[in-house]
């Protein structure tokens, strides 16, 4: 078997970033749990790492369901140990913004936590939140994605504080612009987009070497750190540019509670 981790688990695998991971780490004698919310499409990338190779076990399962994530874990895990966690599951935009908190903040919880404690209890393993560098400043018409992914980041800072010492790995992926379903359907210029294998492959590289961030492409990584030095007055004509108009933006509410 090629070096690496013997048993991964990704979240968010039946396409996009999640599909590219998941062939990116099947190699022969390595298993992967592939969790989704779509059989047919789960079917298809289990398919894709049976070609090269690699064993593949899926679970249509919705990560917002902590139960029922706790139990698809528990049960790969007992099947053999994890080595390695991505918890990728996320969307940008739902009709309820409360939604893309709940997937994208609540859904990484419910895949970490029962991780955590098996991995904690063996004193070994390497867990990797999926971020953006969207979560670095707030930017037109993606407040709550915005959001969702700055608390992923700050969540994985403190768990690989928490948890280093324990023996357990905690890494944030920030990606910019990935080529996926999800980025197609942006209305707006994407600089510096990357082909999703090729970001798998900067993901695994990055894992491999324990960065406690791993963070690209580097040009826009550069620019949106720059971007987080002005003040608001001096970031807001620049972060409109070639969004929706005002007028579609103050027509925005968020629901009654």
């Amino acid at each position: 078997m090629n070096a690496g981790p013997g048993h991964v688990l990704v979240t968010g695998a039946s396409s996009g970033l999640g599909r590219a991971l998941a062939e990116a780490y099947a190699a022969p004698g390595r298993r992967l749990t592939l969790l989704g919310r779509d059989d047919a499409r789960l079917a298809a990338v289990a398919a894709a790492v049976a070609a090269r190779g690699g064993e593949a076990v899926t679970h249509a399962v919705d990560v917002r369901d902590a139960a029922a994530i706790a139990a698809v874990i528990d049960a790969a895990d007992d099947a053999r140990a994890l080595d390695l966690v991505v918890a990728n599951a996320g969307i940008a935009a739902a009709a309820d913004p409360g939604e893309v908190l709940a997937v994208n903040v609540l859904g990484v919880w419910h895949t970490l936590a029962p991780a955590l404690a098996r991995m904690g209890d063996r004193g070994r393993g390497q867990l990797a939140l999926v971020s953006s560098l969207a979560g670095r400043r707030g930017l037109p018409e993606a407040g709550p994605y915005c959001a969702s992914k700055a608390a992923v980041r700050v969540l994985a800072e403190s768990l690989r504080l928490d948890w280093g010492p324990c023996g357990v790995r905690v890494s944030a992926i920030v990606p910019g612009f990935v080529d996926t379903p999800l980025t197609r359907r942006n209305a707006f210029a994407m600089p510096w987009r990357l082909d999703a294998a090729a970001a798998a492959q900067r993901i695994r590289r990055g894992l491999e070497r324990d960065r406690a961030e791993i963070v690209f492409p580097r040009r826009l990584a550069i620019a949106v750190r720059l971007l987080t030095f002005l003040p608001p007055w001096a970031a807001a004509p620049l972060l409109r540019r070639g969004r929706h108009g005002a007028d579609r933006r103050c027509a925005v509410r968020p629901p009654s509670s």
